[in-house]
């Protein structure tokens, strides 16, 4: 079983092996957001919920994944799994928003 800070860098090195690079981490460390490579969005890792001062610092953070307890290697495979399906669904959503309305 990986303790949070371990799960927690475990966490970061699979998406890193994704293709996300950590762009910003809080001064404790328990916060660590990345991003693929030439995206605008965010996804968060952190060991607690968002706080009205990191949603406002971090408004491109799009998904979190957060990791409370203690975790097997597999279980925080998993959890990366379903966040990285989670930012990619809220990416194109967004991206999509953002896409200019062609003529006709």
């Amino acid at each position: 079983m990986l303790t949070v800070p371990e799960a927690l860098a475990h966490a970061v090195a699979l998406l890193e092996a994704e293709g996300f690079a950590v762009v910003a981490r809080n001064t404790r460390g328990d916060s660590i957001y990345l991003k693929p490579e030439g995206c605008a969005f965010a996804l968060r890792i952190s060991n607690h919920d968002r706080t009205p001062k990191q949603r406002k610092n971090h408004p491109d953070a799009i998904a979190s994944l957060v990791i409370r307890d203690r975790r097997t290697e597999a279980g925080v495979a998993a959890l990366v799994t379903v966040a990285v399906r989670n930012f990619a669904g809220e990416r194109r959503v967004r991206e999509a928003q953002a896409a200019p309305v062609g003529l006709s």
